[in-house]
C-alpha cells in the first residue's frame, strides 16, 4: 500500500502582487512547508485571478435544487463552487495568506467563503456538523495596525475569530493564526520575514491531524 503523499493547498488574497506583506509570508510557509514534505504536491489558488462571482439567484438555485432541474445559469454558476469545494476535500493542508481590511476580511476572501460552505457538501443540513474532516488549516493575516493579545485595539480584530468560525464550521478545526502584527504597505516584506520566519517554520513543520498524519 502506498504512503499518503501530502497536498497543501496555498490561497492568495492581496492584489498587491510583489508588494504584498501576506503574500511574501504565505511565500515563505510554502518553501518551508516543501521542505518538510519533500514528496508532497502544493496548489495554488489565487483569489485576484480567480475574480469568483458573489452568490447570486443562479447560484442559490444551483446549491438548493436538484441538478436535474438546474437551468444552463445554475449548472454553471454552482460548477464554480464545486471545483473550489473539490480542491478543499483533496487538501491535507491549507494555508490562507491574506490582509486585514477595516478590521475583517477582503470581499474576494468573503466570496471564496461563500462558495465553499455548503449545506451538506461541506456542512450537514441535520446537525450543522462539519463535513471537511481530517484537514489542517494555517491563516496568516497580516494588518497595519497592532492587535497582539493586550493590544488597546485587540477586541477590534474581528478576522481571526471569523475565519476561525468558518473552518471550523466546515469540520477543519486544527487551526493556527499566524497574525502578522505592524505590516506597513511600503514596507519591503524583509521585516516581516525576520519577525514571524520561525513562527511560519514552525506552522510549516507541525504535527497536524490532516490525513497525511494520520496514514503516515
Amino acid at each position: 500500500m502506498n504512503p499518503h503523499k501530502p497536498t497543501l493547498l496555498a490561497i492568495e488574497v492581496s492584489p498587491r502582487s510583489d508588494h504584498s506583506i501576506s503574500r511574501k509570508l504565505t511565500a515563505e510557509f510554502v518553501r518551508q512547508w516543501k521542505a518538510a514534505h519533500a514528496d508532497g504536491s502544493v496548489v495554488f489558488r489565487d483569489l485576484v485571478d480567480t475574480r469568483l462571482p458573489f452568490v447570486d439567484q443562479s447560484w442559490i438555485q444551483g446549491a438548493f435544487t436538484s441538478p436535474a432541474t438546474h437551468s444552463a445559469e445554475a449548472a454553471e454558476a454552482i460548477r464554480v463552487s464545486d471545483d473550489l469545494v473539490a480542491e478543499l476535500k483533496a487538501a491535507d493542508h491549507i494555508v490562507l495568506g491574506t490582509p486585514m481590511y477595516n478590521f475583517s476580511i477582503p470581499a474576494r476572501l468573503k466570496a471564496w467563503i461563500d462558495h465553499i460552505v455548503r449545506m451538506d457538501v461541506t456542512v450537514s443540513s441535520t446537525d450543522y456538523r462539519g463535513l471537511l474532516t481530517g484537514t489542517s488549516a494555517d491563516i496568516i493575516l497580516a494588518s497595519a495596525g497592532d492587535f497582539s493579545p493586550g493590544s488597546p485595539v485587540e477586541k477590534y480584530n474581528r478576522a481571526s475569530g471569523y475565519l476561525h468560525q468558518i473552518f471550523s464550521f466546515i469540520g477543519i478545526t486544527d487551526i493556527n493564526i499566524v497574525l502578522a502584527n505592524r505590516e506597513r504597505a511600503g514596507d519591503n516584506g524583509e521585516t516581516a520575514l525576520e519577525s514571524y520566519g520561525d513562527m511560519l517554520a514552525a506552522a510549516a513543520t507541525r504535527k497536524h491531524s490532516g490525513r497525511a498524519a494520520q496514514t503516515a
